[in-house]
């Protein structure tokens, strides 16, 4: 077997396997796209960086290694549970094992894998611990991405008035949204389980369909006064409307059957549609709403029905929405791990939508063919209860795949904004590893210091260029100015590689950054680390104590991690960044005073 054709067989292995993912896989396809050109592989201090020239038409890209350039030649695996592509370079291996025979292939989907570009092999690189960032001239309107959505458990806990860990649960949850959109600027929500039995839309009454939205408006009505908009997740199904009612997900029993009526489900669609707009008004809901299809229906534990079944609920979901208006905005298809997003009838969607976990979100543009992209979920990891959700690195990689996305995708929705959160059970303890930007009791995690350091960036992206070991796969900086012709700098230290997820000393770096300036300026410094913003550094119990949640609440902010100084014109401001790592400079303009 050639060495191409033995790397296709593992990725189809790979998409085909599971890890946190039961996956139902499309079929592997043929892709014409060529191989990368242009790869280079350099070894630094703990890590090695590969990079390739771009491939038109690519939608991501697999690293491969080995120990000889004859092969065999298997993708770099880096935790992520998911699909291990990355939608574009460079990219830092420091997985055990680095070093050796790099070679790379582009994806035309997911299930379509190019051949390998030439094998080359790593070269030692740049030594030296420091990275230099230097900003550039001009800019660019900053793409506020993070904005754009959050994920939540199913809404009809905004309703629970259950306990988990002292706080109630619906007010709690409240307070969550509120916060997300209050400091992090978040405009909609979006959840599974509208249509769930709790909700009470539908029930058949002496063979006869009956419709009640009264537990929507209650819900939705409380999302609208926290400052969001809902996206609205058609699914689950409705009991009295489903084939199987036997087939359910989760503690709540959502039910993943594909409807027994169809004309019933269309009527069901078009009801709620047009409740929703005569309620909350036609002109709101097709800017500021968006409809979609179920949720992860290429997942055996999601949808019962067969991919035709699918595609048929498809088509009939966005008829019924359009039926009440043509300008409502209906897409899908949801999926995990970029599936099925090359069926999308495109002529029939108003946006595309997937899911991925542990890696940068795909670049679907070849795909989506100018349709709105909304990643609708996206993660660390998809494995519930896993500690590095509550981890540095999670923060860390959370605003790498912010600013990898920024600019080419609508949406990055981060699962989900509180660990008020019961899909295979409620939390039982604090930090025990939940999706959540905040906790039970909503204590800021690092992930969202993360995006409220993402929030600080001024309105204008400011060019920036890095040199150094590990510059823009290791190390990579976002700069942007503000109003007043300062500037706000976020520096990111980051990999994929799940397995450093406590930390690695060999992957610190010293940061210089070079932002010639012109005239005097105040700097301000905000770091997320192992001891700036780490929830896990001041609490690691069960449930504190009413002492320690008033502790706790009290230290519930980010503080300076040093003192403001003054920095002279033309000079660099240097940072020693851990991996993981996160620091944030605001440089702001001193007024200078004549002297006398």
């Amino acid at each position: 077997m050639t060495i191409e054709g033995q790397a296709r067989d593992n990725w189809a292995a790979l998409m085909g396997g599971g890890g946190a993912q039961d996956r139902t896989p499309g079929a592997p396809r043929e892709s014409s796209l060529p191989a990368p050109a242009g790869v280079t592989a350099q070894v630094g201090l703990g890590q090695v960086t590969v990079s390739w020239e771009p491939v038109p038409a690519a939608i991501g890209y697999a690293v491969h290694r080995s120990a000889s350039a004859d092969g065999p030649f298997e993708v770099v695996d880096h935790g992520g549970g998911d699909v291990l592509a990355v939608p574009h370079g460079p990219y830092a291996d420091t997985t055990p094992g680095r070093g050796g025979w790099y070679a790379v292939a582009a994806l035309s989907s997911v299930t379509a894998l190019g051949p390998l570009s030439a094998p080359v092999f790593a070269g030692l690189g740049a030594l030296s611990e420091t990275v230099t960032v230097s900003l550039g001239s001009g800019g660019v309107p900053l793409p506020r991405i993070w904005e754009a959505m959050v994920g939540s458990e199913h809404l009809s806990h905004l309703l629970s008035s259950d306990s988990t860990g002292g706080e109630v649960i619906g007010p709690a949850l409240l307070d969550a949204l509120r916060r997300v959109h209050d400091e992090l600027g978040v405009r909609s929500v979006r959840a599974h389980h509208i249509l769930g039995d709790d909700v009470g839309v539908y029930r058949e009454v002496s063979g006869s369909p009956v419709h009640d939205f009264s537990r929507v408006d209650e819900i939705y009505d409380l999302v609208l006064a926290a400052g969001l908009t809902p996206v609205v997740e058609f699914g689950y199904m409705p009991r009295d409307l489903a084939r199987d009612p036997s087939r359910t997900v989760f503690t709540y029993r959502g039910i993943i059957s594909p409807p027994r009526d169809w004309d019933r489900w269309a009527g069901l669609i078009r009801a709620f549609t047009q409740h929703v707009v005569d309620r909350y008004g036609l002109d709101e809901v097709r800017s500021t709403w968006w409809f979609e299809v179920w949720n992860e229906p290429n997942l055996s534990v999601f949808w019962s029905g067969t991919p035709a079944e699918y595609w048929k609920l498809y088509e009939v979901t966005a008829r019924a929405v359009r039926d009440v208006d043509p300008g409502l905005r209906v897409g899908g298809p949801a999926t995990a791990a970029v599936g099925w997003v090359e069926d999308v009838p495109l002529a029939s969607s108003d946006f595309v939508s997937t899911h991925v976990y542990g890696t940068l979100p795909l670049d679907l543009r070849p795909l989506a063919q100018g349709l709105p992209q909304l990643w609708t979920e996206w993660g660390v990891t998809a494995t519930h209860r896993h500690p590095i959700n509550d981890s540095v690195f999670a923060a860390a990689f959370l605003l790498k795949g912010m600013q990898s996305a920024a600019g080419r995708i609508d949406a990055l929705a981060p699962w989900v904004a509180s660990d008020h959160f019961e899909e295979l059970g409620r939390p039982s303890r604090l930090l025990h590893g939940g999706f959540g930007l905040l906790t039970v009791g909503n204590l800021a995690k690092p992930k969202f210091w993360a995006l409220w350091l993402a929030a600080r960036l001024g309105p204008v992206e400011v060019p920036v260029t890095l040199s150094g070991d590990g510059a823009d796969s290791l190390i990579t900086a976002w700069a942007s100015r503000y109003d007043d012709g300062g500037l706000g700098i976020l520096l990111l230290n980051s990999t994929l590689d799940q397995s450093r997820y406590s930390g690695e000393p060999d992957l610190l770096r010293t940061v210089v950054v070079r932002p010639f300036l012109s005239g005097p300026h105040r700097l301000r410094l905000w770091r997320v680390d192992r001891t700036h913003g780490n929830l896990a550094a001041q609490f690691d119990g069960e449930w504190p104590s009413e002492q320690e949640w008033e502790k706790l609440r009290a230290a519930d902010r980010l503080d300076e991690a040093a003192p403001p100084r003054r920095v002279a014109p033309g000079a660099d401001v240097t940072v020693e960044l851990p991996n993981p790592g996160i620091a944030f400079l605001e440089l702001r303009p001193l007024q200078v005073t004549p002297s006398s």
